[in-house]
């Protein structure tokens, strides 16, 4: 069997406030996510690097799943394993319990520290001061649990990161308990697969998920009829992601579905001056009754197209 290399850094981490669960991961390999990160709701998280066994993500989470602690799990699998020394594997489980193993063949500089609910664990570093950075990051960090897990990613790298620079990066994080609906259970999944900066790319992605994320609440609220809830997540999407045509068009529409036009045209405006094709598209959702201006708010929406 052929061990992808994924040297690199990362952290497993339970947030004790929410029960959520995380992993987050920078290397020099392209697509890191896609080997290291594995975690599932109600479950646990892992992290397998170095000279990867990608069964550690599957099996750990299903040991756990089966009602082993993280310990427990890690210490089954590495027993299987003659190639341990090769590994470098990090779990924690739904209880926030932690276990770590750095392989005495895993290449230099490399390590793990423990802490409260998380682990952070590099190989093939510049140097011994990247995992210590991490830990001290994700504790001093106030937030939720990506921008802690981000903060850590962030003081690896500038505590000299892999050795061989920078490529891809992932954040992977579900929620407390399992509903049996694993889309529902993901609070966020977000790869940069190549980039020169992929922690900095890493981190304006979590903004843009975190927009989107309020956006989709507003969308709830709105099929409730909640249209104060909704205008207030709209307008929290638009100041996360101020930059975004789209999310700035439904809050234009929401504000003009309430009765709010004079509010409305501004931002209708600034959107069509981006792109015209904004208002075609409105208007065919007008056609098919997805908006329901009438005639004399519709020619005020319809006259801003950089087009007239």
């Amino acid at each position: 069997m052929r061990f992808p290399f994924a040297h690199t850094f990362s952290i497993v981490a339970r947030d004790p406030q929410t029960g959520q669960m995380g992993v987050a991961v920078q290397s020099h390999w392209f697509s890191v996510g896609s080997v290291v990160s594995w975690a599932e709701a109600g479950v646990g998280a892992v992290a397998t690097q170095s000279l990867v066994d990608v069964r550690y993500g599957p099996l750990g989470l299903a040991l756990m799943r089966a009602g082993f602690s993280a310990p427990q799990a890690l210490a089954a699998l590495l027993a299987a394993d003659d190639g341990r020394d090769l590994r470098q594997v990090a779990m924690v489980d739904a209880q926030g319990r932690v276990a770590v193993h750095t392989g005495s063949r895993c290449i230099p500089e490399a390590g793990h520290i423990v802490g409260e609910e998380f682990s952070v664990q590099a190989n093939m570093m510049l140097g011994p001061e990247v995992w210590p950075a991490m830990a001290e990051a994700y504790r001093s960090t106030s937030g939720d649990l990506a921008e802690r897990m981000l903060a850590a990613l962030e003081a690896g790298q500038a505590a000299g990161g892999d050795i061989r620079g920078q490529q891809s990066a992932c954040i992977l994080i579900v929620e407390a308990r399992s509903t049996g609906r694993p889309w529902a259970d993901t609070v966020m999944d977000l790869r940069v697969e190549d980039h020169p900066q992929p922690i900095a790319e890493l981190r304006r992605l979590v903004g843009l998920h975190r927009a989107y994320r309020a956006m989709n609440e507003g969308d709830e609220h709105l099929g409730k009829g909640e249209t104060g809830q909704a205008l207030a997540a709209y307008r929290a999407a638009d100041s996360l992601a101020p930059d975004h045509e789209e999310i700035r068009l439904w809050h234009a529409v929401t504000l003009a579905d309430a009765g709010r036009v004079e509010e409305a045209l501004p931002l209708f405006r600034w959107v069509f001056d981006r792109n015209p094709l904004w208002a075609t598209l409105l208007e065919r959702l007008r056609g098919v009754g997805l908006v329901g201006y009438d005639e004399e708010t519709w020619e005020r929406i319809r006259k801003l197209t950089a087009a007239e």
